[in-house]
């Protein structure tokens, strides 16, 4: 990863089985993650829509306009700089 001070926002639920994918696959790389349960707050179920542009989870904001919706790998690994 380019940027080692980079923090992972992670918009998701507990419900949500691609969610706790997502997050699993950063913890493994050691990724700091800041993990925002959208259904504690309608806000960030309102961030997580404006940022992807679609009503689905999760929704990983990695900084500067890089958004990856659900589990992805290539493109979370491109976005981390591991691919």
């Amino acid at each position: 990863m380019s940027d080692s001070a980079q923090t992972v926002i992670v918009y998701g639920a507990d419900w949500c089985p691609p969610c706790h994918v997502a997050r699993g696959y950063l913890a493994k790389h050691g990724i700091s993650f800041e993990y925002r349960n959208v259904e504690e707050k309608d806000e960030w179920m309102r961030q997580a829509v404006q940022k992807s542009g679609q009503n689905a989870i999760p929704v990983l904001d990695f900084g500067n306009d890089r958004i990856v919706v659900g589990f992805d790998r290539p493109k979370i690994d491109a976005a981390l700089g591991l691919a």
